[in-house]
């Protein structure tokens, strides 16, 4: 069930982390558009009988391990998503694409994980936050400037759109699941100032054309992913 917070604490995690200056740019989709998509074992997750795709821009922030004491990374990353369920019911995220600046996130190619190196950069300036991406090659790229505003309490909508705790990858006929365990979010009203972008383009999907659902995150403190386990899909 999608809720604020996650049923199952990542006691033991992989990775740890901090979600900073994080925007979600929603979009409605019809549902076939997006599970074209989706690979066997996951079918599209939808609220008021639309798929949605996210774009999230943000800055992965004192990426480490769960144990070994090494110095930790902080890199802009920006995922192209949707929602998904697994046959036996479980949610979560389905990755269209990530764009990454670093290399050592290409690791996540290993269950699947559609990485993607390119230049990426966030920038606050006079009180508006500006995302700027384009993927090692010239293509997809995207430029975004938003203002924030002050937080809210979230209704079932903004909930469903932004409180998922596992994350499905594939490789062949394996999904991977990975649970994510974060503080629950501080979502703000954004107002979108300036958006262009083709990574719905690259990933095979139609321009959106509903209008958009914009929450802005200034931080998560602390997120803990776990091992990814795999599960067959057929």
């Amino acid at each position: 069930m999608v809720s604020r917070t996650t049923g199952r604490h990542v006691v033991l995690p992989v990775l740890k982390a901090r979600w900073l200056s994080q925007t979600f740019v929603h979009w409605p989709y019809e549902p076939r558009f997006v599970q074209a998509l989706l690979p066997p074992g996951l079918t599209v997750d939808t609220y008021d009988d639309a798929a949605w795709v996210g774009f999230t821009p943000f800055v992965m922030a004192a990426l480490r391990p769960g144990v070994l004491p090494t110095a930790p990374l902080s890199f802009a990353e920006t995922n192209l998503r949707t929602y998904v369920r697994r046959r036996d019911g479980l949610d979560g995220v389905w990755f269209l694409s990530v764009e990454v600046t670093t290399r050592a996130m290409m690791a996540a190619w290993l269950i699947g994980a559609p990485c993607h190196l390119g230049a990426l950069q966030v920038r606050h300036e006079d009180g508006a936050v500006r995302y700027a991406g384009v993927r090692r090659g010239g293509f997809p790229s995207y430029r975004l400037t938003v203002r924030p505003g002050g937080p809210f309490t979230p209704d079932a909508r903004d909930l469903w759109l932004t409180s998922r705790w596992h994350a499905f990858t594939r490789i062949g006929p394996v999904l991977w699941r990975t649970t994510v365990d974060h503080d629950p979010w501080t979502l703000c009203r954004a107002e979108v100032v300036d958006l262009r972008q083709t990574l719905t383009t690259a990933a095979g999907l139609p321009p959106p054309s509903g209008p958009a659902v914009v929450h802005f995150s200034p931080q998560v403190r602390t997120v803990r992913f776990s091992l990814p386990r795999p599960a067959r899909s057929r």
